[in-house]
This record gives structure tokens, C-alpha cells and sequence, in this order.
């Protein structure tokens, strides 16, 4: 097996078979191209690498890296030596002992509700965009989902009978997700008044194409901007705010976690940190005794 050939089988590997997302499949090739790249000044081939090697790889390159784009970085190449490894291509692992650097949890930013309602307000009446700007910031908000997975979205995964979307979320898990009444009727408007798509896509831009994360993030920033929000207006902010908004409404967590596609309550409980941060800020500023 080539060089390149391991690369692409392994990229294969992690989109075909483990379900791992284009933007992480990318950042793996990217990473491991690099790693690539070193080895063969040192003249080694990524077969070739060994303990020693990699870590002065990971050594040379820390000083220009976040920890977060470090620990990437290292899951990595961990990843694809396991499965160099279990193919048989090397006759051990040398990636087994590398460490990730620890990182510090952040904590979800959810937007006031008030905010989160004015952007659900914000795309332009009148616009051929209307309709479909205010479906995908209703299923962002109002049904939790990633903005990965409201890209991927066809328009048979919508029931408009039921009010329910099936949602394909990582790890190709499928899990069926409430929406609002309003989501249903801006989808349903949104599918009369677009243009003929090219694919079963849900949502499309004015040439018929899928429309990309990109594209959402770009017109959400807009309308935070116009609205001058004092939160930080993200796809994933809308989703933390969804889960947020749910806990602090009397919502079970075991729910939410249902709803969000978590596969483990741990990640779910950080919302909890969330609202009892609220409370505290409301605490030390409501009571004579704070």
C-alpha cells in the first residue's frame, strides 16, 4: 500500500464505515498530510513512523497549535495507526502512548430567550429566503439539531402529519425529533416557493443545490448583526439554547439527551452547569443576602 493509499483508504474507512462527518474526515487527512509531509524530510514513510518520531513531530509542531488543534491532531494519528495496526500493514502501534493535552471544558453559551425569539423574527419578509431562513433557525432552535445534520436533511425525513423529523446524527444514529408548529409551516411553505432542487435536499440555495453549514452560519451572523445581539449568534448556540431553554423549563435530562442525540448523559449534564450559572447570577443580584 502507497502512501497516499493509506490515506485515502483510512479517510474511506472513517466516512463509509464509522460514520465520522466530511469536516472531521478533512481535518484528519489534513493533519496526517502534514504528519506525511514531515516524515519525508526525515525519510519516513508513515509506515516507517516511530514512537520517537512522532512525538518530535508533535514536538516541533506544538508551539504554533492550540491544545485544542493538538489534541485533534493526536487523536489523529491514534486513530489512523490503530488502523494501519488491525489491517496488518504495521507490526505495532507506535501512535498507543501518545498523550492529548487536557483540555479546559467550555461551557455551553446559550442566548437569552428573548434573543433567541427575536432571531426566530429576523429573516426579511417578503424575500425568497424568508420562508427557508426561518425553518432552518426554528429546527436549530426549536429542535436541537446540529447544523451538520439539518444540511443533511431530505425532504421525505420531514413528517408534516406527525410533526416530526427523522434525523441522521453521528455515528450514523437515527433518532425522530419533534418540531414546532411554526417549523411545520415554514418547511411546508418553503418547499412551495423554492426553486426545483437537484437532490432530494431539504433546503437549497436559489440554483437548486444543498444548502451548506457555511451558508447558515453566514446568514445567522448577518442577523445577529442587524439585531446587535449581545450573545454569539452560532448554529450550535441555537442548539445549546434549545437544550437550556428545555432544562430550565422543568425538562428531564434524560429527554433532552433523547432529543439532542447524545450517546452519554455526561455531555447532556453540562446544561445543568448552565442553569444553575444563571440562577447564581440572578442569586447574587435579586437577594439583600448575596
Amino acid at each position: 500500500m502507497t502512501e497516499s493509499g493509506a490515506l485515502a483508504e483510512f479517510e474511506r474507512e472513517l466516512r463509509t464505515v464509522r460514520g465520522y462527518s466530511p469536516r472531521t474526515c478533512a481535518a484528519y487527512r489534513s493533519d496526517l498530510t502534514i504528519l506525511e509531509g514531515y516524515l519525508a524530510r526525515q525519510e519516513v514513510s508513515l509506515e516507517e513512523a516511530t514512537v520517537p518520531t512522532l512525538r518530535g513531530f508533535l514536538g516541533v509542531e506544538a508551539a504554533a497549535m492550540s491544545a485544542a488543534t493538538r489534541a485533534r491532531r493526536v487523536a489523529a494519528i491514534r486513530t489512523f495507526y490503530k488502523f494501519l495496526f488491525a489491517r496488518g500493514k504495521i507490526p505495532a502501534d507506535p501512535a498507543r502512548s501518545l498523550k492529548s493535552p487536557k483540555l479546559t471544558k467550555r461551557l455551553p453559551r446559550a442566548l437569552p430567550i428573548d434573543e433567541a425569539f427575536a432571531l426566530m423574527e429576523a429573516p426579511a419578509k417578503g424575500k425568497r429566503s424568508e420562508f427557508r431562513n426561518r425553518a432552518i433557525l426554528e429546527l436549530l432552535y426549536g429542535s436541537g439539531l446540529r447544523v451538520s445534520e439539518l444540511v443533511g436533511l431530505d425532504v421525505d425525513a420531514v413528517d408534516l402529519q406527525t410533526n416530526t423529523v427523522r434525523v441522521l446524527g453521528k455515528g450514523q444514529k437515527e433518532r425522530i425529533v419533534p418540531i414546532s408548529l411554526p417549523a411545520q409551516q415554514l418547511i411546508a411553505a418553503s418547499i412551495a416557493q423554492r426553486r426545483a432542487p437537484v437532490e432530494g435536499a431539504l433546503f437549497v440555495n436559489e440554483r437548486g443545490g444543498r444548502l451548506t453549514v457555511r451558508s447558515i452560519q453566514r446568514f445567522l451572523s448577518t442577523y445577529a448583526k442587524v439585531l446587535e445581539l449581545q450573545s454569539r449568534a452560532t448554529p450550535h448556540a441555537l442548539r445549546h439554547s434549545f437544550a437550556t431553554h428545555l432544562l430550565a423549563g422543568g425538562a428531564n435530562i434524560r429527554a433532552i439527551q433523547e432529543l439532542l442525540g447524545h450517546s452519554s448523559l455526561s455531555t447532556t449534564q453540562r446544561y445543568t452547569a448552565v442553569s444553575f450559572e444563571q440562577l447564581q447570577a440572578v442569586y447574587d443580584k435579586a437577594h439583600p443576602r448575596a
